[in-house]
């Protein structure tokens, strides 16, 4: 039998290089040590710098924890005590406010110190691996970097993790706090009754998913219906503009068509309009009194004081949002498709001509295909965008109209105008996070699962 092939042994030369499990199993006393004390086997070995600033990162966070995390972590869990109260002041002889706790705040400060609180695990984590390298170079009897050799490091082979470092701080900061804040709200009772710091709200767990799926409540009854129309609504607004957008760009592509240019030019020009423009327009074009009730009037086809209510009858109204759609998501698909036309090899329709296929065939056996596989991708993201498209909805037709049997909405609300409706109008934040959480499931699992059955996803060479 040959020789078996020695497993080549890792050399820790970085942090990245090893990892957690392997540092505590092979690390000695310091460098486990060095989890719970910062910068405790960098300082042993001298490395004077860097075991400075892992020491002065946990010290700060210990500070922090006495000063005020711990503090926060306790009103994260109440959400306040307090409350705001009015107190009689007989010097004055008038009722004044006295301060109490804000529920807002606990929350947000409570989610601040975890978020701390696992950065800070993560530095820990950092600090042993640091220490457990040091540890393998100097039993090696390999160069131990000095802080000059770490400074020096981020102008080279750490480059990217240096660059790296502020945008990931700035995603924390303003992305994934914001979004752990509004998730959290979800499970509060904080709506309209409860605005502090006058009133408190508090932790109800699932009560507000609850009541958005209880069989027979007005929340159900109205999110379900709006749910309905949003996927119906995206849908359409997607498929048509993206078929219509391909047959124009077919039409303008196709031999005989003469001043090509000018034609991309006409449609295109809609797309030099800023949208909100357009949108404004045509709701003054299709209002009650708008041109275009008039021209009919002006015809007979609808009596002198009638009118075609495009956007006061549920029905007219989504026909009309729809249309109105189209004739803005058209250019911009026209755009892609001519692209991807012009990039389909010519010899497959020559060959195809040769086997003597009809133009039915050739475009359902090699254009459409084509098409739909680079394009897939760009039609999921269509798709999402249209299930929050704010803009098309709130500017024609403001979500109306409105129902009755509806919880503050109308017929032709998105989800996403709803939430705006929850949230902006009728302070009910708390629904308002839970409509938000149901969206982006709702959105995740149908990309996932579309994008995951596409061609652009299984075979990714396949037209290369």
């Amino acid at each position: 039998m040959g020789n078996k092939k020695k497993k080549a042994q890792p050399v820790y030369d970085r942090p990245s290089d090893a990892n957690i499990s392997q540092a505590f199993k092979k690390g000695n006393t310091i460098t486990k040590a060095s989890f719970f004390v910062f910068g405790l086997g960098n300082l042993m070995n001298r490395q004077i710098g860097r075991g400075l600033i892992f020491l002065a990162l946990e010290i700060a966070y210990i500070i922090y924890l006495i000063t005020f995390g711990i503090g926060a972590l306790g009103d994260f869990i109440t959400l306040g005590t307090a409350q705001q109260g009015e107190v009689y002041n007989a010097a004055l002889g008038i009722y004044e406010y006295s301060a109490g706790d804000d529920s807002m705040l606990c929350l947000l400060y409570g989610v601040i110190t975890l978020v701390m609180t696992v950065a800070v695990v993560f530095v820990g984590c950092m600090s042993g691996k640091s220490a457990f390298c040091t540890q393998v170079r100097k039993e090696k009897g390999k160069h131990i970097p000095t802080f000059r050799d770490d400074i020096r490091s981020l102008k080279e082979e750490n480059l990217h993790g240096f660059l790296l470092a502020f945008p990931i701080i700035g995603i924390v900061c303003f992305t994934i706090v914001p979004l752990i804040f509004m998730i959290l709200i979800a499970f509060t009772s904080y709506d309209h009754e409860h605005q502090p710091p006058g009133n408190l709200f508090d932790w109800v767990g699932l009560d507000n998913f609850k009541a958005m799926f209880s069989q027979g409540s007005k929340l159900a009854g109205t999110f379900w219906p709006v749910l309905s129309w949003t996927l119906i609504w995206a849908v359409f607004a997607t498929v048509s503009c993206f078929i219509l957008g391909m047959l124009l760009a077919l039409l303008i592509n196709r031999k005989g068509t003469r001043a090509k240019g000018f034609w991309r030019f006409m449609f295109v020009l809609s797309v030099a309009v800023p949208q909100f423009v357009t949108l404004l327009s045509m709701r003054t074009i299709f209002n009650a009194n708008g041109p275009v009730n008039v021209v009919l009037r002006q015809l007979g086809i609808i009596g002198a004081t009638e009118s075609i209510p495009f956007f006061t009858n549920a029905l007219y109204a989504k026909i009309t949002i729809i249309c109105i759609n189209i004739w803005i998501g058209v250019p911009f698909t026209m755009l892609s498709t001519t692209g991807i036309l012009q990039n389909i090899p010519a010899e497959l329709y020559e060959a195809a001509k040769i086997d003597g296929a009809s133009a039915a065939t050739i475009f359902r056996k090699i254009t459409l295909p084509y098409m739909l596989f680079v394009m897939t991708p760009n039609l999921i993201t269509a798709f999402t965008g249209n299930i929050n498209n704010f803009n098309v909805i709130f500017l024609l037709s403001g979500g109306g109209p409105d129902s009755m049997d509806y919880y503050y909405a109308g017929k032709t609300d998105l989800l996403v105008t709803w939430l705006y409706r929850l949230t902006i109008t009728q302070k009910d934040y708390n629904l308002g996070a839970v409509i938000g959480i149901l969206v982006f499931i709702i959105l995740a699992t149908l990309s996932l699962i579309t994008y995951r059955r596409t061609g652009a996803y299984k075979d990714e060479g396949a037209f290369q």
